[in-house]
């Protein structure tokens, strides 16, 4: 192996539209890009299961006197 480095480069993924619009192309993307997620499912539902925390009293501090 001639240069260590060349092994430590990536390549980012196309991309499809400009600006706030892009976003990467999914038929570009593959296993290796960390597109699989078998657990997506499951971990979306923890976390968005648990109720919304509301603080004794409403969240509204009391007024020390």
């Amino acid at each position: 192996m001639a240069d260590p480095f060349d092994k430590a480069t990536s390549r980012a993924p196309a991309t499809l539209g400009e600006g706030c619009l892009s976003r990467y192309d999914p038929d570009d993307l593959s296993a290796e890009d960390g597109t699989e997620f078998p657990g997506a499912a499951q971990l979306w539902d923890a976390l968005n299961s648990e109720p919304d925390f509301v603080p004794a009293g409403g969240g509204v501090p009391e007024k020390k006197t």
